[in-house]
C-alpha cells in the first residue's frame, strides 16, 4: 500500500503515535513530542535573497558535545522522527554526522533538508542513517541557480550539488528528494527574473541523478503568507508538471505541495483558523541555538519561545512550557501545512475521526 508523503492528515492515525495523538487531540499536554525540527546551526554557506531565514542567519550554533546531548534526550524522550534543517545548512555542523549516527542507531526516523554543498562529507551518515534527504536546487541550470542560490561570493555551485546528489543516490538506503520553489523577483532595472520555465528540466535531471520524488512548492514572504503569481506562470509551471509525468514510475514520484495547490484554487495568502489552540504544538516542535520554539512558523518569534536548549534539558523545557502561548485565530494567518491536522485532531476529540491504522508507514506528521 502507498501513501502520499504529504498527507499529514492520515499519519495522525499510525498505530505507535496514537495514544499521544489522543493526548494532543483531548487538549491536554503531551508527556512529549512525536517529531522535533532540528537546526544544528544558523550557519549557511548560501546567500539566497529570497531566504526566508535570512534574518535568522549566522547567529550561532550548538556545540558539538551539546547537539550530541540533544540527540540523546530526543532518544530517551521516545521522539519518533526528527527533521534537520534551518535556519541555516544543518550539514554545515561537524557534529551533525554524530547525530545522524545517534539517531539512527536507536532507530528513529530522520529527515534531512539540505542545500546539498555538503552532502560529499557527510555521505556515509546520510546513506545509512536518513530517512530521506530533500535538497533545495530550486533550478534546473547552473545560470539559474547562480541566479537564485548563489554562495558568498556570488557564484554558482549547482554542479558540485548535482555531483553531491549522485554520490548520495549511489549509496542510500532512504529517499531522495529534489526540491523545486518557484520564484520571481523584480530586478532593481524593472526586468522579473524567474526560475519557473525550468521545472520540467529540473524533473528530468531529478530522475536522471537516481532522486526518488521531485516537489514543487510556491513561496513564502516572511510572515509564511504565501506569494501570489501571475496565472500565467502557474500554468506554465502546471504544463511542464503535465510533460514531466510521463517520467513517473515506482521509483520517481512527482509530488505538490499544498502550496501550490492553494495558488490554484485561487485561495489568498491569508488562511484564517477558527480555533486558539493549536494541538499539533503538542505533537510537533523546533529545536534551534536561538531557543525552542512552538512551531517552525514561528522559528525566531520571541512570543512563541518555550525554552533554551543550549542550557536546559529537553524533558525540562517539555514538562514546564506552555505550548498554548500561540494563538492559531490570531497568530498564524499564514498557510499553515498542519491547519487540516488539527482540524482532524478537533474529529478526534469529538469521536468522529477514523479508526487507527494496522501498521505504521511515515512517522513525518
Amino acid at each position: 500500500m502507498t501513501h502520499d508523503r504529504l498527507d499529514l492528515v492520515s499519519k495522525l492515525y499510525q498505530p505507535s503515535g496514537w495514544p499521544r495523538i489522543l493526548e494532543a487531540a483531548s487538549g491536554s499536554p503531551s508527556g512529549a513530542p512525536l517529531v522535533v525540527d532540528l537546526d544544528p546551526t544558523t550557519f549557511c554557506d548560501l546567500a539566497c535573497p529570497e531566504c526566508i531565514s535570512g534574518k535568522l542567519l549566522n547567529q550561532g550554533r550548538f556545540t558539538p558535545e551539546r547537539l550530541a546531548a540533544l540527540a540523546e534526550e530526543l532518544v530517551a524522550l521516545s521522539v519518533r522522527a526528527v527533521v534537520l534543517i534551518g535556519g541555516g545548512e544543518p550539514l554545515a555542523h561537524r557534529g551533525t554526522r554524530r547525530v545522524l549516527r545517534i539517531l539512527g542507531e536507536a532507530g528513529l526516523a530522520v529527515g534531512v533538508v539540505t542545500n546539498g554543498t555538503m552532502i560529499r562529507q557527510n555521505l556515509t551518515e546520510l546513506a545509512q542513517y536518513a530517512s530521506w534527504v530533500r535538497v533545495s536546487v530550486d533550478a534546473g541550470t547552473a545560470e539559474t541557480y547562480g541566479r537564485f542560490r548563489p554562495d558568498r561570493k556570488g557564484r554558482s555551485v549547482f554542479d558540485k550539488v548535482i555531483g553531491n546528489m549522485r554520490l548520495l543516490a549511489a549509496e542510500k538506503k532512504g529517499a531522495l528528494g529534489y526540491s523545486f520553489l518557484v520564484m520571481s523577483r523584480q530586478e532593481p532595472d524593472g526586468t522579473t527574473v524567474t526560475n519557473h520555465h525550468e521545472v520540467l528540466r529540473a524533473a528530468e535531471l531529478a530522475h536522471d541523478i537516481g532522486c526518488d520524488y521531485f516537489e514543487t512548492k510556491a513561496m513564502f514572504d516572511d510572515d509564511h503568507h504565501i506569494v501570489q503569481v501571475p496565472r500565467t506562470m502557474l500554468d506554465s509551471v502546471d504544463r511542464q508538471l503535465a510533460e514531466a509525468a510521463r517520467l513517473e514510475s515506482d521509483r520517481f514520484q512527482l509530488v505538490n505541495s499544498s502550496t501550490l495547490t492553494s495558488l490554484r484554487g485561487h485561495v489568498g495568502p491569508v488562511q484564517p483558523k477558527a480555533y486558539d489552540r493549536c494541538r499539533v504544538a503538542e505533537l510537533r516542535t523546533l529545536i534551534t541555538p536561538s531557543g525552542v520554539y512552538v512551531c517552525a512558523y514561528h522559528r525566531g518569534n520571541p512570543l512563541a519561545r518555550i525554552g533554551d536548549a543550549v542550557t536546559d534539558d529537553l524533558a525540562t523545557i517539555w514538562q514546564k512550557s506552555d505550548r498554548g502561548i500561540v494563538d492559531p485565530s490570531r497568530d498564524c494567518r499564514f498557510h499553515c501545512a498542519r491547519h487540516r491536522s488539527n482540524l482532524e485532531l478537533e474529529r478526534i476529540a469529538e469521536g468522529t475521526g477514523e479508526p487507527p491504522l494496522t501498521e505504521d508507514y511515515d512517522p513525518f506528521l
